[in-house]
């Protein structure tokens, strides 16, 4: 798959069973899920870059 674009990480489709491994991976529904409920709209790409680095934190 590669690298993602931040911003569209809230637009992928989720995978079905989430992993739970210590870095999630980027279609985690988790993670998904976790940026379509923040506000991308008006982040600048540093702020999307370390949201995204948040949520896949687990």
């Amino acid at each position: 798959m590669g690298k993602v674009k931040p911003e569209k990480v809230g637009g992928l489709k989720p995978k079905k069973k989430c992993c739970r491994s210590s870095t999630r991976c980027v279609r985690c529904p988790v993670v998904v899920h976790r940026m379509r409920k923040l506000d991308t709209s008006d982040m600048s790409k540093k702020q999307l870059t370390k949201a995204l680095k948040k949520a896949r934190a687990a």
